[in-house]
């Protein structure tokens, strides 16, 4: 009898052994809240490395948009948002004509300024049609997601990832006014880092420093018009006091589409990474001199994805 008991009892302890042995893994569900545009031709790259590593995705978009469709690798949510088809293109082929104009700096601000506030409401609005679409709302709550992938240029992923509690990955180039240097409590020393739209080096003459002190100055305004309301959403929304840099702060990991070989070199805090190789996903063959010499800091899309999201 004893002798009978004995090998299921060696069985079942192999079994436990195997358990706690082996490196079991799940997939995770990952809500994708994308910026529509380039941002997002980027960032599909991720969601479908991401569903390769047998993660789950769903991507929400607004119902009227310019590239965001759906595909066999994720799953497509929409929302309506109060604009035409004519309105959203008008606006955003303005603003592309503005972004891409060979013009001085201070003539592209000024151009810029006109058109800022029409395009700050334009998310905004798209943002509390998202947040007050209730049934929408119902559903990302009963999925049950581990972690929100978004951009934070646009807040409202970020207001709705604390609003569903779950950690919030950005993926991101640059953000005006030095907030993922605020949100992050990173060091920006403006002695050496080159301003955005600046056109500085990161060797500047003295006048140059001065510039590349005060023209952060000038980007208040924008800040102030654009992110300001989604403080004011997600106050609502949490029905607690929420800043714009409480909103920054919320990230977990930053994935910066930049790299130092091709941007000049800053402060990085443990979960900043830089994927700048991610925007060269349907890269050509480069010459051995050119990848060793040139480019051998720039990570492609399965390295430092697989540190942030292991294959299920």
């Amino acid at each position: 009898m004893a002798a009978g008991l004995w090998v299921p009892l060696l069985v079942l302890r192999l079994l436990l052994l195997l358990l706690c042995v082996e490196p079991w893994a799940e997939g995770g569900k990952v809500l994708v809240v994308p910026l529509d545009g380039s941002h997002w031709l980027s960032m599909r790259k991720a969601v479908q490395e991401l569903h390769a590593r047998g993660h789950q995705a769903v991507v929400l978009g607004p119902e009227i948009n310019m590239h965001i469709t759906g595909d066999d690798f994720f799953t497509l949510k929409t929302y309506a948002i109060p604009y035409t088809q004519e309105e959203f293109d008008d606006l955003f082929v303005l603003q592309n004509h503005l972004i891409f104009e060979n013009e001085h700096f201070l003539k592209t601000f000024f151009k810029m300024m006109t058109i800022f506030p029409t395009i700050a409401a334009f998310f905004q609005r798209s943002c509390e049609n998202l947040l007050h679409n209730k049934d929408l709302i119902k559903y990302l709550n009963d999925s049950s997601f581990d972690v929100v992938l978004t951009n934070p240029i646009n807040p409202c992923g970020t207001v709705l990832a604390k609003y569903l509690s779950v950690p919030a990955v950005y993926f991101v180039r640059f953000i005006p006014c030095g907030l993922d240097f605020e949100g992050t409590q990173c060091p920006n020393p403006s002695s050496y880092i080159p301003r955005l739209l600046t056109r500085n080096s990161d060797h500047m003459t003295f006048l140059q420093r001065v510039k590349n002190m005060l023209y952060p100055l000038a980007l208040q305004y924008f800040c102030r018009v654009f992110f300001a309301p989604f403080a004011s959403l997600a106050s609502e929304l949490l029905q607690r006091e929420v800043s714009v840099v409480d909103i920054f702060s919320y990230g977990s990991v930053w994935l910066f589409r930049g790299d130092f070989v091709m941007d000049y070199p800053r402060p990085i805090m443990p979960n900043m990474v830089f994927i700048g190789g991610i925007n060269c996903a349907n890269r050509k063959p480069l010459s051995e001199f050119f990848h060793v010499n040139m480019f051998s800091g720039v990570n492609c899309i399965g390295s430092n994805l697989t540190a942030i999201f292991p294959a299920g």
